[in-house]
């Protein structure tokens, strides 16, 4: 039987989970704290923000919880099967800086 585990992010009980560096690793994250998110939040933060925004204002499970777009985000996720295919598309923000 798959074991399963829980998004520190979402709080949805799955069956993969990824590890989040909250200091990004080009940013000399290595050492640092990671978090256990599913894959849908894990793509969903780096589709948002920058590897230079993710070391400089969130490198926090509670600086995550507290923007506006996370908060969204969460609100939508919580209505969709913990296993389901979410298409994530990176903000134009993002793909700018990328």
């Amino acid at each position: 039987m798959a074991q399963n585990h829980i998004c520190e992010l979402c709080n949805r009980s799955v069956s993969t989970i990824t590890k989040h560096h909250l200091i990004p690793l080009e940013k000399g994250g290595k050492k640092f704290e990671t978090l256990s998110l599913c894959p849908t939040c894990h793509k969903q933060i780096h589709a948002l923000f920058t590897n230079r925004e993710l070391a400089t204002h969130y490198h926090t499970l509670e600086s995550l919880k507290r923007d506006q777009k996370i908060i969204k985000y969460l609100r939508f996720i919580e209505n969709i099967p913990a296993d389901s295919y979410v298409n994530i598309k990176k903000s134009r923000h993002v793909r700018k800086s990328g």
